[in-house]
């Protein structure tokens, strides 16, 4: 899409405000709804564009494991905690790669998962809960919110007015690397367990998730994961999020989480 980016009437009025926030989230935010779709599509234009790095797989050649990770995104989008469920695309893309285990979720709702997460994981609910988690961050727009930290008006205003053609690339490029803080990690974790509070899911499916890494690594947070800020009672402060909320935290039989991994090319 070869356009500006519609940050223009926000960066222009940005000089006289003291502050900007943003509905859903509580930080200076200097980007529109419009902008974080469009860096959404920039990020996947970078990603596809290098194969070799990020190796995603095409719909075509896995429709039923996407379908299964549609109808479990449908499922958080359908709760109505989500709030921009309509306003962002919410594509799903599989990256074939078996020894990373990540997931992420870039503006606008672009959702990326590792063939290595989901081998890794033993129950669905747990993926569920990062799918959970990661969404969080698109809905919350902490990557937007980090952005306007990094770069700041007047590296803005180079974006709007098209001084800097290069510069759409370097933020979409290092989207994926981007660092959250403890504070935006503590909200995805929170949501998370709202998102599938009302749910067949279990609620605190992404404190699985977190517990099975710690374990793997021996209490030591390892490198995959490393721009995701851990404390010692992450796992704890989800579960008891659920317990207070009265959420649901039975697992799903695992079985029909195996037959979705076997759709897997």
């Amino acid at each position: 899409m070869d356009r500006a980016l519609p940050i223009s009437l926000a960066l222009l009025l940005a000089p006289l405000a003291t502050a900007c926030t943003d509905e859903g989230g509580g930080g200076l935010n200097l980007f529109t709804i419009e902008d974080d779709i469009e860096l959404g599509q920039q990020l996947h234009a970078e990603l596809a564009a290098d194969p070799d790095t990020y190796p995603i797989i095409d719909e075509d050649d896995a429709p039923e494991a996407y379908a299964h990770l549609y109808d479990m995104r449908d499922v958080i989008l359908d709760t109505g905690e989500v709030t921009y469920a309509d306003e962002f695309d919410w594509e799903l893309y599989i990256i074939d790669d078996d020894e990373t285990l990540n997931a992420f979720c870039a503006p606008g709702g672009y959702i990326y998962v590792y063939t290595g997460l989901m081998r890794f994981l033993e129950y669905e609910d747990e993926l569920e809960g990062v799918l959970g988690h990661e969404m969080a961050h698109a809905d919350k727009r902490h990557s937007t919110e980090q952005l306007t930290k990094a770069y700041g008006i007047y590296g803005l205003l180079a974006l709007v007015t098209g001084n800097d053609p290069g510069l759409v690339g370097e933020i979409a490029a290092g989207l994926v690397s981007l660092s959250f803080s403890r504070t935006d990690e503590a909200e995805a974790d929170e949501y998370s367990v709202h998102y599938l509070c009302d749910t067949l899911y279990a609620s605190d499916g992404a404190a699985g998730f977190f517990e099975k890494i710690l374990e793997e690594s021996g209490g030591e947070v390892p490198e995959f994961i490393s721009s995701h800020p851990s404390s010692d009672t992450r796992v704890e402060d989800i579960r008891a999020l659920a317990e207070e909320l009265g959420c649901p935290t039975e697992l799903h039989p695992d079985a029909d989480y195996e037959a979705f991994l076997d759709s897997l090319p």
